[in-house]
């Protein structure tokens, strides 16, 4: 009999060493999860769609950093300066999205907790600039618009959507 027809506490694989939650421990998670975070396609797409998306894109990364690329339309606003002027640069009433480089840095989880804790309804886009510009979406620079064309390995290259 192999591993795998004894059940569960014989299993010796590292996926299923520790048991998956229950099914309503992880719809609980992954509905929080989705209140905490915005994929860069939708942001894109709520962008794109024109008139008012319903919130507003911050940029947390340095002054450098956004000259060298940003999502058009983004509010400038480095983490470290966040509980100092946010209120003066946003509307509590309307929910920010915020970002920074990518999956390998926290600057926007920082933002969205300083955000979340002078009172504004925040979530943090996952895959950040990396992402937006890995996609083929358009951004700015102190230059002007660029666009790059999608990596096949994060977006699809001949479809509008990722159908997920």
């Amino acid at each position: 009999m192999t591993s795998t027809t004894r059940g569960p506490s014989a299993v010796s694989n590292a996926v299923l060493r520790v048991a998956p939650a229950s099914p309503a421990a992880a719809a609980a998670h992954f509905g929080a999860s989705l209140a905490f975070h915005a994929d860069v396609s939708d942001v894109a797409s709520a962008l794109a769609a024109g008139g008012d998306p319903g919130f507003v894109v911050l940029d947390s990364r340095s002054t450098r950093s956004w000259d060298q690329g940003h999502v058009p339309g983004a509010v400038h606003l480095p983490t470290a300066l966040v509980t100092e002027q946010a209120e003066r640069v946003l509307d509590k009433s309307v929910p920010v999205v915020t970002y920074c480089w990518g999956p390998g840095c926290n600057g926007a989880t920082r933002a969205a907790l300083a955000l979340a804790e002078l009172g504004f309804q925040v979530k943090e886009m996952l895959g950040g600039f990396e992402y937006w510009v890995r996609e083929g979406f358009e951004f700015e620079t102190w230059e002007g618009r660029e666009r790059r064309g999608p990596d096949p390995l994060t977006a699809p290259v001949d479809a509008d959507d990722c159908g997920c």
